[in-house]
C-alpha cells in the first residue's frame, strides 16, 4: 500500500507544462529517484511533495489524507538541499537543533536527538565546529542530520551529491543508503546522475518531459528499458528500425533492408510489440572480414569510420548498410579507419523499445 501518492498532477509556469495528468506512489520504506535530464519536471516533482510549490490540477494524498493544500510547516518532511543551506554563524549542534527549537522540544529533548542523529551519520565529536570547519562531505551529512532529526514522515533529497567530487560522492552515496537502510525512512531523491541513482535505489523513476516513461527496479530498467527515450538515456546508444518483426517460437525474427536478426524470446519480449532494436555500443561485436561469402544472420558488412582511443578500449563508429553503429572494443586488437569489417549483434543482446 503506498504511503503517499501524487495523482493526476498537472504543474505550470507561464503556461507551459513542466507535469501535466502527473501520477506516482511510493511505498512506505523505499527509496524511490527520480532520473532524468535538466528541465523533465524531476525537482518539480521534490518541491510540490515538499510543499514549497502548489499544483494547477490534481491531488496528493498522504497515508490516505488529502496534504494538496497542506503548508510546509505543517508537513514533517525532511529536506536535503543542493547547497547544503547551513548556517554559517551557528555551530553544527545549533545547526541541527534549528528545527527542534522551532518545534519548542525541550533543552534535554534537544540535546538527546541532536547527539543521537550525529552518530548516525558519523559526526560525533564535530557539534561545536562550524561549517567552515569542515569538508564539502561533512557538511552534507550535517545537512542530511538536520533533516533527520525531526524524525519525518519522509526524507527528500534534491541532488545532494552534485557540489561534490566524484570519490566523495560515491562514499556519500554509500552513507546515505546506509542511513535510509538503518532507518527505514521513506525518501524520494532526485539526480540527473544514472550510476547514483541505480546504486542506493529499489525503484528509479525515468522522467521526460514532466512524464515517467519507465517506474522500475534499477536492475529491469538497466535490461529492459521500455522506451526508446529510457533505452538512449542509460547507455543504449545503437537503434535499428526494423521493417518487420515476426514471432516464433521461443525466438522473434527481425528483418531491416534484407538483413535479418534473430532475438531470443523471453516472457518480456514476448508481450512487447515493439519493432525498434536497441543495444549498447559494448554488447556489440566486431571482427575483421573474412572471404567465407555471404554475411551470417545477426551481422552486417561494415567499415570503421571513426576511431577513438579510450584508454583501456577503442570506440568505433561502424557504417554499415542499415546505418551507423557505436562499438566499444578492448585493446587486445585495434582497427583502423576505411578497415573493412563485419559486426555481429549477439541474439540475446538486444532489446526491443517503443
Amino acid at each position: 500500500m503506498a504511503l503517499f501518492t501524487l495523482q493526476d498532477i498537472s504543474v505550470a509556469y507561464n503556461k507551459q507544462n513542466i507535469l501535466k495528468d502527473f501520477t506516482l506512489e511510493i511505498e512506505k520504506g523505499k527509496l524511490v529517484s527520480l532520473l532524468g535530464p535538466s528541465g523533465c519536471g524531476k525537482t518539480t516533482t521534490l518541491r510540490l511533495i515538499a510543499g514549497f510549490l502548489q499544483a494547477n490540477e490534481g491531488k496528493f494524498l498522504f497515508k490516505d489524507k488529502d496534504y494538496t493544500k497542506v503548508p510546509v510547516n505543517k508537513r514533517n518532511f525532511g529536506f536535503v538541499f543542493q547547497n547544503y543551506a547551513l548556517f554559517p554563524h551557528l555551530s553544527i549542534f545549533d545547526n541541527i537543533a534549528f528545527g527542534l527549537r522551532l518545534r519548542k522540544n525541550s533543552k534535554a529533548e534537544i540535546e538527546k536527538k541532536v547527539m543521537n542523529v550525529l552518530e548516525i551519520v558519523n559526526l560525533k565529536g564535530f557539534e561545536k565546529r562550524y561549517p567552515q570547519e569542515l569538508s564539502g562531505g561533512q557538511k552534507q551529512r550535517v545537512a542530511i542530520a538536520r533533516a533527520l532529526v525531526i524524525e519525518p514522515d519522509i526524507l527528500l533529497f534534491d541532488e545532494p551529491l552534485s557540489n561534490l567530487d566524484a570519490n566523495l560522492r560515491v562514499n556519500m552515496r554509500v552513507e546515505i543508503r546506509r542511513i535510509q537502510q538503518e532507518l527505514g525512512i521513506t525518501t524520494v531523491y532526485v539526480s540527473h546522475d544514472q550510476e547514483e541513482c541505480f546504486s542506493i535505489s529499489d525503484q528509479v523513476a525515468i522522467m521526460n518531459k514532466g512524464v515517467i516513461e519507465q517506474l522500475s527496479d534499477p536492475a529491469t530498467i538497466y535490461k529492459y528499458p521500455e522506451t526508446k527515450f529510457v533505452a538512449d538515456f542509460i547507455g543504449f546508444k545503437n537503434f535499428i528500425d526494423f521493417d518487420k518483426r515476426t514471432d516464433h517460437e521461443g525466438k522473434i525474427e527481425l528483418n531491416k533492408s534484407g538483413h535479418s536478426f534473430v532475438l531470443d524470446k523471453d516472457a518480456r519480449m514476448a508481450n512487447h510489440a515493439g519493432k525498434t532494436g536497441a543495444i549498447r555500443p559494448d554488447d556489440l561485436l566486431i571482427r575483421e572480414k573474412d572471404d567465407a561469402g555471404a554475411v551470417q544472420e545477426n551481422s552486417l558488412p561494415g567499415r570503421v569510420k571513426v576511431s577513438t582511443y579510450l584508454g583501456r578500449s577503442y570506440q568505433y563508429v561502424v557504417e554499415t548498410p542499415i546505418g551507423d553503429f557505436i562499438v566499444n572494443k578492448e585493446m587486445t586488437e585495434s582497427y583502423s579507419v576505411g578497415q573493412e569489417i563485419i559486426l555481429e549483434v549477439p541474439r540475446n543482446q538486444m532489446v526491443l523499445v517503443d
